[in-house]
């Protein structure tokens, strides 16, 4: 029998243990390769690279509107192809959740998203209805909404001038997406139009959330971005621009801390993995001391009997988290497919490179203190049995 072949064959003398323990690593290398690809996103910093639109909010926060009189100023910077204003209506329809519904323009919403497909003839009757609006192909199946409909909302942001916060809206259109990725993204968007916003709105409808702007080489993204932000420096307006993707991700950080959230439940995962391993290899040990000893009396050296122990820890590890990694590169592709840029997670070669380093250093920690019992033992107190 080889070395290898020894190894695995002491590995699997208690199948079952082994297999649960096997289990064990493989869901806590799954989740952390979905963790650490989160983790990823929320530590990264800002990347221009291949940005076809830019998001400007206001420098303090994206709740904090700022004034349409910069949509004209920024039309006028070269490369800027188009730019859309959008303001967060914070709709509600009856008693369900709450609708991701913008009051924009909708000529501009039509140049800047052509990922957003729609018969021209809907793109037309939303420009032209005062009171129209147009929602995604999911949201509108999900409650059965068709064209011609009005669809009474809740706005728990903007009151209308008679101090009421129900609005009512005619769905002009509905749109879906160019691709899956998009068409998943429909499942929860609606727009109005901002000129009846601005009219009816007890306050607020001179302003906008955020400018999105529609480059016409994402090679200039960088410049332009800092072109923006060095307009407005140092002015009541300041401004914070980035990628669409980059504003995606700071949007969900209101929510809190993710990066520290994930930090501590990875901490957590391996902290139960480290018992959970380190008693299954502390219990294979102390179950195989007279095996130990033969293989002492045999001739092989006390390294070598600690070079057995740690090799199995290693292959135990190693078996688990691989197999880990790898449904967690599935899975990752799956939820990237569904969040789409909202969610830009990959399970990728950095996270793989975390993984492995991880699984060495588990190995060692769990498989050193058991292989120095080993190493110490004396071959007449192992076979007497004390």
């Amino acid at each position: 029998m080889t070395k290898t072949g020894f190894v695995i064959a002491n590995l699997f003398h208690k199948k079952t243990r082994t297999w649960l323990t096997l289990l064990s690593v493989v869901m806590a290398f799954v989740l952390f390769g979905l963790l650490q690809s989160l983790n990823l996103v929320f530590s990264a910093g800002a990347d221009f690279v291949g940005a076809t639109r830019l998001v400007t909010q206001s420098r303090v926060s994206f709740t904090q509107s700022l004034p349409m009189r910069m949509v004209p100023e920024m039309d006028a910077i070269p490369g800027v192809r188009s730019v859309m204003y959008q303001q967060w209506f914070g709709a509600v329809y009856q008693d369900n959740p709450q609708i991701f519904a913008f009051a924009v323009d909708p000529e501009r919403l039509h140049d800047t998203y052509p990922e957003w497909v729609m018969p021209e003839e809907h793109w037309n009757a939303f420009r032209d209805t005062r009171t129209g609006m147009i929602a995604g192909k999911l949201l509108a199946e999900q409650y059965g909404w068709k064209v011609g409909d009005r669809i009474p909302v809740k706005s728990n942001i903007f009151p209308q001038k008679n101090n009421s916060k129900d609005w009512e809206f005619e769905l002009v259109g509905i749109f879906d997406g160019k691709d899956d990725q998009w068409r998943q993204q429909t499942a929860g968007s609606m727009y109005i139009n901002h000129a009846y916003f601005a009219e009816a709105t007890m306050f607020g409808g001179g302003n906008a959330g955020i400018f999105v702007l529609r480059l016409e080489d994402p090679e200039m993204a960088e410049s332009i971005a800092t072109l923006v932000d060095e307009r407005y420096l140092n002015s009541s307006d300041e401004t914070k621009t980035q990628t669409e993707k980059d504003f995606q991700v700071g949007f969900i950080k209101q929510l809190g801390d993710i990066g520290m959230i994930v930090r501590w439940i990875l901490f957590a995962v391996f902290f139960t993995l480290l018992l959970v391993v380190g008693n299954t290899m502390a219990q294979s040990v102390r179950e195989r001391i007279p095996q130990f000893a033969v293989l002492k009396t045999l001739g092989f050296s006390d390294n070598s009997v600690l070079g057995f122990v740690l090799a199995e820890t290693l292959a135990l590890c190693l078996i688990g988290g691989v197999v880990g990694l790898g449904l967690a590169t599935a899975l990752g592709a799956v939820v990237a497919q569904a969040a789409g840029p909202m969610l830009p997670i990959a399970v990728d070669a950095r996270v793989w490179m975390a993984g492995i380093v991880a699984i060495f250093v588990l190995a060692v920690v769990v498989g050193l203190l058991p292989a120095l019992r080993a190493r110490r033992l004396k071959i007449i107190d192992a076979l007497a049995g004390r």
